[in-house]
């Protein structure tokens, strides 16, 4: 064995609960284990990458790692930590987003034939399809009792809760679902431990309890604590939405940004548990990051290695050339280089106004690119005593009131950038 899988996860900070017996059992052989994605959209977020490192953890420590995307149990949809039930997808919809998510799993998992542990991926639906209620009903729903069911703690939190809602009988029956899930891969994959979120313990052990009283068997149960962050608010979320592993929804720049801008307790915290390096290595970047703080090395190194795991090593560097632009010497040829979505993102909030490449062509005077035709400044004397000042820059040169605005400023096609002062900053759009 390669590694001691749960003392990894503990060192780590990423042990909750695991059940008794569980260490020997990874101890004693290569031991098969799943983990659940919901298919709630074509992408996970970084909420996901929790579990999806923790799956490449199990892999490196010589195990067998299997990512089970819930196309059945996305169509009920799990009650835990939820106040309301959600909305049911149809097929299609599921199809699409369990497309999706297979094809990010494949990512970080390796499921080469070659491989003495090779990591396995399946779809629930592919053993939930063609079982009726009454044969479910019968066949597993006897096994487990009402009273048992009702004890979960995502059972009571929504029963106690003041919601006039209530759980469907659909919610209710979801610990069932994933229990049963747990029986099948237990019987046709020998596998033997369910791992997940801390609010998944009530789920799991319904797995492990289904594989005890119906096929008589030993199943295991580990879960990770919920991430947050040190201020309380939740972990993978921005003021616009979540943050997505899909570039086309988070690009990389933005992506990047997010771990870069993590705060000192959080990517003490975060650097254990979305990066590979040993604990050797993490203790000597803390010690060097709480010498010399302002130079971020912490975040910087959390942010590369996270970014290249998700996005490859090409969006990366351009990830890391898009946050350093804004303070490089050779601004205007740096920029260029960037693609338009990339270059929106590092000007993502900043005021723009459309101005017509005739303009240019003519020759736009300073006064009235600052004033007139753009309002960035409120009048001609303001903009005239900015220029005085020499606090007026044109794609970060600075100029002056005898300069002239040409087709020659524009840079990526479309867009002059303007600057008075360093903190206030104008696009015009090139049309």
């Amino acid at each position: 064995m390669k590694t001691n899988f749960v003392a990894e996860m503990t060192w780590r900070g990423m042990l909750h609960d695991v059940m008794p017996g569980t260490e020997e059992q990874l101890l004693k052989e290569p031991t098969a284990a799943y983990i659940g994605f919901d298919p709630t959209a074509d992408s996970l977020h970084i909420g996901s990458l929790v579990q999806i490192v923790i799956l490449m953890h199990y892999q490196r420590a010589g195990h067998i790692p299997i990512a089970l995307v819930g196309g059945a149990t996305g169509m009920i949809g799990d009650p835990s930590g939820k106040s309301a039930e959600r909305n049911l997808l149809d097929e299609e919809a599921l199809a699409k987003n369990v497309a999706g998510i297979k094809e990010q799993l494949s990512r970080f998992l390796d499921f080469s034939e070659n491989s003495e542990n090779k990591a396995e991926l399946v779809n629930n639906y592919d053993w939930m399809k063609d079982f009726s209620f009454i044969e479910f009903a019968r066949d597993i729903g006897k096994h487990i009792t009402v009273n048992y069911m009702m004890a979960k703690d995502s059972v009571k939190k929504r029963l106690s809760s003041e919601s006039t809602v209530g759980m469907s009988f659909t919610e209710f029956t979801y610990q069932l679902f994933q229990g049963y899930d747990f029986l099948h891969l237990y019987r046709e994959k020998n596998c033997l431990l369910q791992l997940g979120g801390s609010d998944q313990w009530g789920n799991i052990t319904t797995g492990t309890e289904l594989v005890r009283r119906v096929a008589g068997g030993k199943a295991y149960a580990m879960t990770s604590p919920l991430l947050t962050k040190a201020d309380g608010t939740k972990f993978g979320k921005t003021e616009g939405g979540n943050v997505w592993l899909d570039k086309n929804r988070t690009s990389p720049y933005k992506f990047y940004q997010y771990w870069v801008n993590a705060t000192d307790e959080d990517a003490e915290n975060f650097i254990k548990i979305f990066t590979f390096l040993s604990q050797e290595e993490i203790s000597e970047l803390v010690l060097k990051h709480n010498e010399a703080p302002h130079l971020r090395l912490l975040q910087k190194t959390l942010a590369e290695h996270v970014t290249k795991m998700v996005h490859g090593q090409e969006d990366l560097d351009n990830a890391i050339k898009a946050s350093q632009v804004l303070f490089s010497k050779t601004f205007k040829n740096d920029i260029s280089q960037l693609d338009e979505a990339t270059f929106l993102d590092v000007f993502e909030g900043v005021s723009q106004t459309e101005i017509s490449k005739a303009k240019l062509e003519e020759g736009l005077d300073m006064i009235a690119a600052l004033s007139a035709e753009t309002n960035f400044l409120k009048s001609n004397g303001e903009a005239r005593r900015a220029l005085k000042a020499n606090s007026v820059a044109v794609n970060k040169e600075k100029v002056t009131e005898a300069y002239t605005l040409t087709t020659d400023d524009i840079i990526n096609d479309n867009y002059v950038i303007l600057n008075v002062g360093k903190k206030n900053t104008y696009i015009l759009k090139v049309s």
